[in-house]
């Protein structure tokens, strides 16, 4: 569970906060605020990164917070389906049998779907777990219960790892259509 708590809306604050230092340092000549805000806007930067940044790798995701997560059983169905189905495409394509090129086709497409809906379901569970654990932990610190605070930041972290994920894959698919 990460100790400094980067996220993409405290990225956004502070990055505003230096921009308006860094222009109010250069409206009032101010050398010093204008370093200090410039400052502030790259430390800003690197929480974003850092609230963006995971590691992809086959059949999990792994985050800058150190939650690693599965991916949902039909991600990793609807890829296999997906090169299973163009492999019997191809296969049908060379031997000139149009019944297992349709095969594959339909195969193929099949994963498609099977793919998206692990994406999808990825992709809700984890902001689901993100937004339970973001409500938990404040309310676990209000109240003052420490423990209870880390276990939702865990719940927070991992919902954000489950959710970069899915969202990696969908970019990455979306980039290779164009």
């Amino acid at each position: 569970m990460s100790t400094d708590n980067t996220s993409t809306l405290k990225s956004y604050v502070d990055s505003a906060t230096g921009a308006v230092q860094n222009a109010v340092g250069s409206i009032i000549g101010s050398n010093g605020d204008q370093v200090e805000g410039q400052a502030k806007k790259e430390k800003a930067q690197a929480e974003y990164d850092a609230s963006h940044a995971t590691a992809k790798l086959p059949g999990f995701t792994a985050s800058s917070s150190g939650a690693v997560t599965k991916d949902h059983p039909d991600r990793n169905a609807g890829s296999y389906n997906q090169t299973a189905g163009a492999a019997k495409e191809f296969v049908g394509g060379v031997l000139g049998n149009e019944s297992l090129k349709q095969s594959g086709r339909e195969q193929n497409l099949q994963g498609q779907e099977q793919e998206a809906k692990g994406q999808i379901n990825d992709y809700v569970s984890g902001a689901a777990d993100r937004a339970a654990g973001t409500l938990g932990s404040g309310i676990a610190g209000l109240t003052g219960d420490r423990v209870k605070q880390a276990e939702y930041q865990g719940q927070h972290d991992t919902g954000k790892t489950q959710q970069r994920g899915a969202e990696h894959d969908i970019v990455k698919q979306a980039e290779a259509k164009q």
